[in-house]
């Protein structure tokens, strides 16, 4: 199941009128920062699970 334009237009409406015009920028940065740090923690496994193979194999 894909959103078209209409869908993600309509969402956008509602997030405006629950926050209203002022929040947003808020709730964007908020958001930045979710991401950042999950794009963080997945990283830091990607190194936990290169140092252990690298153990393992020595």
């Amino acid at each position: 199941m894909r959103l078209g334009t209409s869908e993600l237009f309509l969402i956008l409406l509602v997030v405006i009128i629950i926050f209203g015009p002022k929040q947003i920028p808020k709730l964007m940065k908020l958001c930045k920062k979710g991401v950042a740090k999950i794009r963080k923690s997945m990283d830091d496994d990607d190194e936990d699970e290169t140092s252990t193979t690298k153990s393992v194999k020595e």
